[in-house]
């Protein structure tokens, strides 16, 4: 007779999804890359009103779409609300439709939620995060009802570009904050 080890008999959680918008895409993707826990990272474009939008469009702010990540986490290893203490930390959630020298509803503060469970913890996580900032959070709360892969040239794109200047100068500073205030949230793999 053969004994099973406990956790052997225990279903597997599937992994989950974040999808946020903080500006530039390329930001978040950087980051959210380097998280123990992220499965993967695909930039996007979500909550517009035209179907398969185009990179040009959605700058355009025809489209009504922002920017956004869509983050595949496995919440045994860490847990939605950890993923959204992080965004609040490495973009501006005080100002309306702009992340430093970006400007457009493409580059909005947005959460996306798949669940009711992640609009609650949302919530908030919002209202804790507005401790930390002087002025009012202008983060939308929006169900994920579309989503859109954004072109291959945007995947990764830090990783492939990051003497690129606007990866210097924007991408690199928000990696950075990230690496000083989440050094325990890094995989294990990451090098600087």
């Amino acid at each position: 007779m053969s004994i099973k080890h406990p956790l052997a008999t225990q279903p597997r959680v599937k992994n989950q999804f974040a999808t946020l918008g903080g500006g530039c895409f390329w930001c978040l993707e950087a980051v959210y890359e380097e998280v123990q826990g992220v499965v993967d990272v695909e930039s996007g474009y979500a909550g517009g009103h035209v179907a398969n939008p185009e990179y040009g469009a959605v700058c355009d702010g025809t489209t009504g779409h922002a920017e956004v990540v869509r983050v595949e986490f496995d919440p045994q290893q860490i847990a939605y609300r950890e993923i959204l203490e992080i965004f609040f930390v490495i973009h501006d959630p005080t100002t309306l439709n702009r992340q430093g020298n970006d400007s457009g509803t493409q580059y909005r503060s947005v959460i996306f939620y798949h669940s009711d469970e992640q609009r609650s913890v949302a919530e908030a996580v919002m209202r804790e995060a507005q401790t930390q900032w002087s002025a009012p959070l202008v983060t939308q709360v929006l169900p994920a009802l579309d989503y859109y892969r954004a072109e291959n040239h945007h995947q990764e794109y830090y990783r492939h570009n990051q003497s690129a200047g606007y990866c210097v100068f924007v991408v690199s500073p928000k990696v950075a904050k990230f690496r000083k205030t989440f050094t325990a949230k890094r995989k294990n793999s990451m090098v600087d």
